[in-house]
C-alpha cells in the first residue's frame, strides 16, 4: 500500500521522500521483557552520545526541526519525534510504554533519528494521500480528549474517509495501534535534507525491531526497486 503525495506538496517539498511497507501476522503486546532490556541497553548509549546543549545542532534533528517551520509547527513547543524520545532519556524521564509494536519502533526511531508512523491497515480505507490541509477540517490525535480545527496548509496524511496524521508530528486516534492489529502499515517518514540511504537504513532497523518482538511478514511492493521499500508516488 503505498502514500500518494499530491503535487502541492511535491511542489512546495520536492526533496520530501517517504518510504511505506506493511507488516502482517503481528502479534501485538502490551509489555515485553526482552523488549525493555533493548530499552535499557538503548537509554545507557544515549547517555552517552547525546547532550542536552547541542541536541537541536545535530543534522538529522535540525532537518525535522526546519521542516517543522515550514509547515507551522513550532518545533521548540512540539519537538520532532525521535528528538523528543532522546531528550526524555538525557533528562532522566522514562520512554513511554504503549504496546510492543509502538515501542519497537520508537526504539528505532531513537536509534535511528528517523520519525516513524504506523497505522492499523484494516482501520484504512481507499488509498492514502499526502496532500495540505484543507481549512475547517478536524483531527483527533492519539492521546487527545477531543478533536482540534486545522487552519488549513497543513501537511497532512488521509485515507478516502478521514485524516490519519498531522506529518510527520502527530497520528490520529482512529487508525492507531492497538493489541488487536494484525496488520500495520508503517512510514518511514523522510523530511527535506534527510537521504534515502539514511531512510533505508532506518526501515531496516525498524523492520528488524518490529518483527523480532511482535512476529510478522513484511511484504513489499513487488515493483520497487529499493531494496523491497516502496516509495511514495507523486499524485497529482
Amino acid at each position: 500500500m503505498a502514500l500518494n503525495i499530491n503535487a502541492d506538496v511535491r511542489g512546495r517539498f520536492p526533496e520530501l521522500q517517504v518510504l511505506t511497507f506493511l507488516v502482517k501476522g503481528v502479534m501485538v503486546k502490551r509489555r515485553s521483557t526482552e523488549l525493555q532490556k533493548l530499552c535499557d541497553e538503548i537509554v545507557k548509549q544515549v547517555k552517552k552520545k547525546y547532550d542536552l546543549e547541542s541536541l537541536k545542532d545535530l543534522p538529522t534533528f535540525k532537518a525535522y526541526r526546519n521542516f517543522f517551520w515550514r509547515v507551522g509547527i513550532d518545533p521548540t513547543k512540539n519537538r520532532p519525534a525521535a528528538e523528543a524520545l532522546v531528550r526524555r532519556v538525557l533528562r532522566g524521564r522514562s520512554i513511554p510504554q504503549i504496546n510492543s509494536f509502538v515501542d519497537a519502533y520508537n526504539l528505532a526511531s531513537i536509534k535511528t533519528e528517523i520519525a516513524f508512523a504506523a497505522f492499523d491497515a484494516h482501520k484504512l480505507k481507499g488509498a492514502l494521500v499526502m496532500r495540505l490541509a484543507k481549512r475547517g477540517e478536524f483531527f483527533l490525535g492519539i492521546g487527545m480528549q477531543k478533536p482540534f480545527e486545522l487552519d488549513g496548509g497543513e501537511v497532512v496524511i488521509s485515507d478516502a474517509e478521514k485524516l490519519l496524521a498531522i506529518y510527520p508530528h502527530r497520528d490520529a486516534d482512529q487508525a492507531k495501534i492497538t493489541d488487536g492489529t494484525k496488520t500495520a502499515l508503517m512510514l518511514v517518514c523522510g523530511v527535506p535534507d534527510i537521504g534515502e540511504e539514511t531512510l533505508l537504513n532506518a526501515a531496516q532497523l525498524v523492520i528488524n525491531y518490529v518483527t523480532r518482538f511482535c512476529n510478522g511478514e513484511v511484504v513489499f511492493d513487488s515493483h520497487s526497486e529499493n531494496n523491497n521499500v516502496v516509495k511514495s508516488e507523486v499524485y497529482v
